[in-house]
């Protein structure tokens, strides 16, 4: 069930409903191989990682896509892939939990059902297989084509945003699928 929080705007003297309308998957930005000793949670980005995560934020931006709200991992590299993004969205309410690192689709499904009444668009940044197994499970629910299935079915890289429309039922149809590469110089 959807309930509807009224928030007040000082900056126009009114009182306003949200209710999420977008949602935003992404995984993080290509980060550097995991080193021998070093513990997976602190792998940094690689550069081009940095260059991608920089360029899918304008690219959002550049589609009318800036979320209200940011649910990210605490690994370094979610850290750093959502402030390369954030320089492009604005100020944007932002955070990190612990169980969003590595998290499982079903842990990142009720993150997603929490914060339904705190943002108009959602952003999740977090990891795979998370991010694309829940991206997927929304396709199902949605009854999305075929071919969206085919093209989400050959895997969630490193950068990637599968957008999604909410309706006031909650559900997510499919908007769209961006990948670094397919922002030739973005």
């Amino acid at each position: 069930m959807i309930y509807t929080t009224v928030v007040w705007r000082e900056a126009t003297n009114a009182l306003k409903a949200v209710t999420m309308q977008r949602l935003i998957l992404m995984r993080h930005a290509k980060a550097e191989p995991a080193a021998g000793s070093g513990r997976d949670r602190d792998r940094v980005l690689a550069a081009r990682g940095r260059t991608d995560a920089a360029a899918m934020g304008r690219a959002l931006a550049g589609r009318g896509i800036r979320p209200d709200l940011a649910l990210v991992s605490p690994a370094a590299r979610t850290r750093q892939t959502w402030d390369l993004l954030h320089d492009a969205f604005g100020d944007v309410q932002v955070r990190e939990d612990e169980a969003l690192y590595n998290g499982e689709a079903e842990t990142l499904r009720r993150f997603v059902e929490a914060a339904e009444d705190e943002a108009g668009c959602l952003m999740v940044v977090a990891h795979n297989p998370g991010v694309h197994l829940l991206a997927v499970e929304y396709l199902i629910e949605s009854a999305a084509s075929p071919a969206v299935l085919d093209r989400m079915s050959g895997g969630f890289p490193p950068g990637a945003a599968a957008i999604f429309t909410v309706d006031v039922a909650g559900r997510c149809t499919f908007e769209g699928f961006i990948q670094p590469r397919d922002l030739g110089g973005e």
